[in-house]
């Protein structure tokens, strides 16, 4: 039996055939349903000596599911819930984002069921190096690509990249990851990408409604890296941040928070918002209740189910973290009339920025900041609006409209892979 969250996967994927039945363009079944066994499946178990001389094991995955379109992409998650079939799912989303986005990668997904909060950085760092040397065979900047996700940063893909490079002859192969720091071949607004993906993704959503931006409200759940930028970003739009929360508690203050207070007093003091005195602290239930303008779910996966989304009085939701709204609570949600960016259009801004890493670091040619940030701007918006008009085509969700597109490239690629009919 498969978990939910490989079973929200397989249901989204059910409604883009659905809808695609009613279309001119409709999806070969046999085929996708091919496509959708990822390729490879890879369980390490494996020790090391930490720097009090402990001697501990750790339990880590990657999935590589489909690379017809180039090397498996995907992160490696630290979180103590990692555990196969949440990877499997996360690996599915990356092939449907890089598809979507018309990038050549595939899709992957790795992680270690571990709280990288409960080791220094030393552990971490032999942690992290221990990984590399055991999954080392499976990886490369020709065969796949890590980068970095949930409990993971640009130091920890600093690390791998060197432990890789250790191991293969110290040929410094500065692709064989993405998300690095800038001063190790990282590429420039990749830790801001997947934030500003976010954010651009609003500002379309309001220029296609008509609608200023300026004094609207929003809530963030989710105060990490991804959640930070777009909250920083959406602020120069003239948005008013009025709800957050993170795995700590959620705080409403109507008006307004300061992103960079929030950022300001997490750098100090660690993430747990019962410490910051800014606002009442609420319930989960309360918080997704807020009378505000837009949603975004920056933190896991299965966030907003039926009990929240019964009372979510938002116009639009915008899933920066993958997999935040289940099923129900869609359908409850679009019955209402509000609108969901989806996670694979919304939070693609990360994998697009990576791939000019990695095209920058096989070239040895590193663009600058300004033109980075084009290319992402371009992307996102060009997306959106192609998605947009895709939808009211197919007269479905938005959801659906962009796993219809990125089935039916996959599926084009393997009728002509494989000279199939």
């Amino acid at each position: 039996m498969s978990t939910p969250i490989l079973q929200l996967v397989n249901r989204t994927i059910n409604k883009a055939f659905q809808i695609s039945s009613k279309s001119h363009k409709q999806l070969n079944v046999p085929i996708i349903s091919n496509i959708l066994k990822p390729n490879n499946e890879i369980k390490i178990n494996y020790n090391v000596k930490l720097s009090d001389n402990s001697f501990q094991n750790f339990s880590a995955y990657r999935i590589q599911h489909e690379n017809i379109f180039g090397p498996y992409k995907g992160g490696i998650r630290y979180h103590p819930d990692v555990e196969i079939d949440e990877v499997n799912a996360l690996s599915q989303w990356m092939t449907y984002k890089c598809a979507l986005q018309d990038i050549p990668f595939g899709g992957a997904k790795g992680g270690i069921s571990i709280n990288p909060y409960n080791y220094s950085d030393l552990d971490l760092e032999i942690i992290s190096r221990g990984f590399i040397r055991n999954i080392n065979k499976y990886i490369g900047p020709t065969i796949d690509i890590p980068a970095p996700d949930v409990g993971t940063n640009s130091r920890i893909m600093d690390w791998m990249a060197d432990e890789y490079n250790i191991i293969n002859g110290n040929n410094n192969v500065l692709s064989s990851f993405t998300g690095k720091s800038v001063i190790n071949g990282g590429c420039h607004s990749r830790e801001e990408a997947t934030g500003k993906g976010v954010a651009l993704c609003i500002l379309q959503w309001a220029k296609t409604k008509n609608i200023s931006l300026e004094g609207k409200t929003y809530i963030l759940q989710g105060l990490g890296n991804v959640g930070y930028h777009a909250a920083r970003i959406l602020s120069t739009y003239g948005m008013v941040l009025i709800g957050i929360g993170n795995a700590s508690g959620y705080r409403i203050n109507t008006d307004g928070f300061n992103i960079y207070k929030i950022n300001e007093h997490f750098e100090k003091n660690g993430d747990n918002l019962e410490d910051y005195n800014v606002g009442d602290m609420i319930s989960k239930k309360d918080f997704f209740s807020i009378d505000c303008d837009i949603i975004i779910p920056a933190a896991l996966e299965l966030q907003i189910c039926e009990e929240e989304a019964t009372d979510i009085k938002a116009s639009l939701i915008v899933e920066a973290a993958n997999g935040p709204t289940d099923e129900i609570a869609e359908d409850i949600l679009l019955e209402k009339g509000i609108d969901i960016i989806p996670d694979i259009l919304a939070n693609s801004g990360g994998v697009i920025v990576s791939y000019y890493e990695w095209l920058q670091n096989k070239n040895n040619y590193y663009f600058n900041k300004e033109h980075i940030d084009g290319i992402l701007d371009k992307h996102i918006t060009d997306k959106y609006i192609e998605m947009n008009e895709l939808m009211k085509e197919l007269n479905t969700s938005m959801r659906t409209t962009c796993y219809y597109y990125a089935l039916k490239k996959l599926e084009n690629a393997y009728i002509n892979k494989f000279n199939l009919k």
